[in-house]
């Protein structure tokens, strides 16, 4: 949709082929409708919190059905303030599935277009491991349109979405298992935020077991973990891992060439082995966000339409995993600063949010700062706790521009709040 948007403003004849919702995975089954339920998780907790703040409340009763209905009315707005601005800008929305028939050449709906240029922006779908009984669960998509919520849930995986879905599931009020096969949750970003992550998930409820993933699910729905232990569960959701969408689109038939688990391999401009075909988001499974694709969406149009061809630039992007609590990065992991860098100077501080001072709460918030220890640039940026991503997202421009440590020494804190953390931290860690 960026795309096209932005490729028509070039003065671009457009048309978009979309056979389902407009708006992606985001939109649909993804950012959007997730934060809205994490939200909604966020309630039971306040409430709690609430007391300790002098209110005096009645006992908090939970209406599924209404979420949901709220949420899908939210969507289909959204739909349609999607459709409006692709129309807006002179966008053909053509409603039916594409498949590449050749370097220049479409056909959607059985009728053939013909174009100097072809996008692939398809996304991914979640991907079920080959275990007995997966069938009987369901995946992320699935999950935003129960009918009910279940009373005991096993979400699998270690990754945003099974993190994020365990924390909506446990503050909505269903006994949560969280179960992945490795020994600390979100593989990829600083280890100290996948460790803190998966304690503090634990002191809110959620059962969290690592080194351990199921080998069978059976009808009821009992499950066996590779331990030999086993459960019962009313819910099993799979949250493990999402492979591009390039089954039957023509795309090898046209000379495209495709990589691991059949993305679309691309260069630095997105350009496939096919010059007049490019691909961007998910379906490339470059750094799949939803913020990288549409960015990648505009250095795409201003390359083919803008007179200025710019290559796609994946550093420093900042990201957030909503789960409870939140928590987000910006920059390199420590693991990875030691690696490229050598020599690093970690600054961490873990402490209670005046928030939670008041009622008891064992919650911890955590801030990070990795730095080059000779220039003393910050390389990596990170937080667990409340507004994580609000406040990383305010870093992640320093970060962007180079900011020094001393610069941020330099910078007066707001106080009282968890973002000035960031800014009087003066004895290193290690």
């Amino acid at each position: 949709m960026r795309a096209s948007r932005v490729a028509a403003r070039y003065g671009a004849r457009v048309a978009i082929a979309e056979s389902g919702r407009l708006g992606g995975t985001c939109v649909n089954v993804g950012c959007i409708p997730k934060k809205l339920f994490a939200y909604a998780a966020h309630w039971r907790e306040d409430f709690r919190v609430a007391r300790s703040f002098g209110w005096v409340l009645e006992e908090p009763r939970f209406d599924w059905r209404a979420l949901r209905a709220n949420k899908d009315r939210e969507i289909a707005r959204l739909n349609g303030v999607y459709e409006r601005a692709l129309t807006g800008v002179g966008v053909t929305i053509l409603r039916d599935r594409a498949r590449v028939r050749g370097p220049h050449e479409v056909e959607i709906g059985g009728k053939l277009y013909s174009a100097a240029h072809i996008l692939v922006a398809t996304g991914a779908r979640p991907h079920k491991p080959e275990i007995p009984g997966a069938g009987l669960a369901i995946t992320s998509d699935e999950a935003f349109f129960l009918e009910s919520l279940p009373r005991r849930a096993l979400v699998v995986g270690g990754g945003y979405i099974a993190a994020e879905f365990a924390s909506i599931f446990n503050g909505l009020g269903v006994e949560t298992t969280l179960a992945y096969r490795g020994a600390r949750l979100l593989r990829g970003f600083d280890a100290g935020l996948g460790e803190r992550l998966a304690s503090e998930m634990a002191g809110k409820g959620v059962k969290v077991r690592l080194n351990q993933t199921p080998i069978s699910i059976g009808n009821g729905t009992s499950v066996r973990f590779q331990d030999g232990s086993s459960g019962s569960f009313d819910l099993v959701l799979l949250a493990t891992g999402r492979k591009p969408n390039t089954a039957d689109l023509g795309l090898e038939a046209a000379g495209v060439k495709l990589g691991a688990e059949g993305a679309v391999a691309v260069d630095a401009y997105s350009k496939s082995s096919v010059d007049s075909i490019h691909a961007i988001g998910d379906v490339t499974n470059r750094v799949n966000l939803t913020p990288v694709a549409t960015a990648e969406a505009m250095w795409l149009a201003k390359t083919l339409f803008g007179g200025a061809p710019t290559p796609v630039d994946h550093d420093s992007v900042p990201t957030a995993v909503f789960a409870d609590p939140n928590l987000a990065s910006v920059g390199l992991s420590e693991e990875k600063a030691r690696a490229r860098h050598g020599a690093v100077a970690v600054y961490e501080s873990s402490f209670t949010a005046l928030k939670h001072t008041l009622g008891g709460s064992s919650e911890k918030t955590f801030v990070k700062l990795v730095v080059e220890e000779r220039g003393g640039r910050v390389l990596g940026a990170h937080m667990l706790g409340p507004d994580a991503g609000e406040i990383i997202q305010g870093l992640a421009v320093a970060v962007k521009l180079g900011v020094t440590k001393a610069q941020l020494d330099a910078t007066i804190g707001i106080h009282p709040t968890a973002a000035e953390e960031f800014v009087t931290m003066r004895e290193r860690t290690r």
